[in-house]
């Protein structure tokens, strides 16, 4: 099959698992109150199970680590899937989209805080769009609530911190992410056990008489949680940043018009200004980050010692 409809076809599969998963969770809140941390145990389990059957196909294969190595790691993956899937509940799609774009600044705080990294003038500036765009939305919000704004605050935080974590993770046990994945999955939902009979009633969870169609609902959402994951790796390895920047970027926009139309969420105009300006800056961001990694390259090339032929 040619390469580009091949490449369209992963492209086209994750923005739409990437945008199911949000509303299918949505909808599980909304509709049965599903328990928040016992869903997200729920899809650590499906997706383990997932990459051992990847495994078995020679889609990837396990590379041995220290447990112990890789509990940190999974502690922060706990946290920020839990947070991020509360933020979704107590928050609206928009809200909780246009949040997750604070990862980004976050993110590069981290890395100048603890690892020293700099980061150009013109890349600084793109984030000044972001962050105005996001205290914008949350600001003019009709459904704001401190809860939902706590849980996304917190959610960002967690999320930049398992982001750095994972880049460093993977330079230092030279892994990819499924690799990790396959240890960090299993790893959290084994600590989540211990957790949730402090954070949810578990007799009430287990008491309650949820219908076939919650069952399949919840089943249905860790499945679709897995094969997010599974197409976002496929297209960081087989597509250039760019173009996963500009999925994120369609997605981001598809998810705010699935909210309005399933959900009827409502947008202020002065919400619709700030996720304009959120988009604005991250466009912005993934040109100037594009630019900077075409010159790497460049210059990587450059140092290469010629051939003789």
């Amino acid at each position: 099959m040619n390469k580009r409809v091949v490449t369209a076809f992963y492209l086209m599969l994750n923005i739409l698992f990437s945008i199911v998963i949000v509303l299918l969770n949505k909808w599980l809140y909304v509709h049965t109150d599903f328990p928040n941390v016992t869903l997200s145990m729920i899809h650590f389990l499906i997706t383990f199970v997932g990459l051992i059957i990847c495994e078995k196909f020679d889609v990837f294969c396990i590379k041995d680590v220290a447990i112990k190595e890789m509990l940190w790691i999974a502690m922060t993956f706990c946290g920020f899937v839990v947070l991020t899937n509360l933020s979704l509940a107590y928050n609206t799609i928009g809200t909780y989209q246009v949040a997750k774009m604070l990862t980004m600044p976050c993110v590069i705080i981290l890395q100048i805080m603890f690892y020293k990294k700099h980061c150009s003038i013109l890349v600084k500036l793109t984030l000044i769009p972001i962050i105005l765009g996001v205290i914008v939305n949350f600001y003019y919000d009709i459904q704001f609530n401190i809860v939902g704004t706590i849980y996304a605050t917190m959610g960002v935080f967690v999320t930049s911190l398992y982001q750095v974590m994972l880049n460093s993770k993977q330079k230092e046990f030279d892994m990819d992410p499924m690799q990790l994945l396959y240890y960090q999955a299993p790893l959290s939902a084994i600590l989540l056990v211990f957790v949730i009979p402090f954070l949810e009633p578990v007799e009430q969870t287990f008491a309650k008489s949820w219908s076939p169609l919650d069952l399949i609902m919840v089943v249905l959402s860790g499945v679709v949680a897995f094969f997010v994951n599974l197409t976002s790796y496929w297209i960081i390895g087989k597509t250039s940043p760019l173009t996963y920047n500009m999925v994120g970027h369609s997605k981001f926009c598809l998810l705010l018009l699935g909210g309005s139309l399933i959900f009827h969420e409502t947008l202020a105009i002065n919400q619709v200004i700030g996720i304009t300006l959120t988009l604005v800056g991250i466009i912005l961001y993934a040109q100037v980050k594009m630019k900077d990694f075409q010159i790497v390259t460049t210059e990587e090339e450059e140092k290469k010692p010629l051939h003789k032929v």
